[in-house]
């Protein structure tokens, strides 16, 4: 702009994107080729601390029974338990989770769902990729 060109008073910008709902939660999500950055999953992440903490005290003897301790937390065992299969996700899940870079199909939700026992198949279901081909470095 020179001198001479008068300034707009109203400036429009378009910004391609969708809101999409993960977990009650909503998400913008860009299209596809823009790098988004990833924000750190706090239900997730709080959910990944309980289920080590609660492990850690089952295994240490503190409680003898998973009923026992879901009493002393305030909640049902069902959902204690659901949330202690964490524990069995797969370290590189675990550590994504913590540095906000996991998958967008990881959510609280789809994380306490039935998934496999092994590693290599959890990154695939929560890839949203039948084959692990490409790695944890797809997020």
């Amino acid at each position: 702009m020179t001198r001479a060109t008068p300034i707009p008073e109203t400036v429009t910008l378009h910004v391609p994107f969708r809101i999409v709902k993960r977990g009650g939660r909503k998400e913008m999500q860009l299209p596809d080729g823009a790098i988004q950055s990833r924000r750190t999953d706090s239900t997730l992440v709080k959910a990944l601390a309980r289920a080590f903490r609660w492990k850690q005290m089952l295994e240490s003897g503190e409680f003898a029974t998973i009923r026992e301790l879901a009493e002393r937390e305030g909640m049902t065992p069902s959902f204690l338990t659901r949330i202690l299969r964490l524990t069995l996700l797969a370290p590189e899940i675990v550590t994504a989770v913590l540095d906000g870079t996991q998958f967008a199909d990881l959510t609280l939700k789809t994380a306490t769902q039935h998934f496999p026992g092994e590693w290599t198949a959890q990154v695939s279901k929560f890839n949203g990729r039948e084959a692990l081909e490409c790695g944890l470095s797809q997020r």
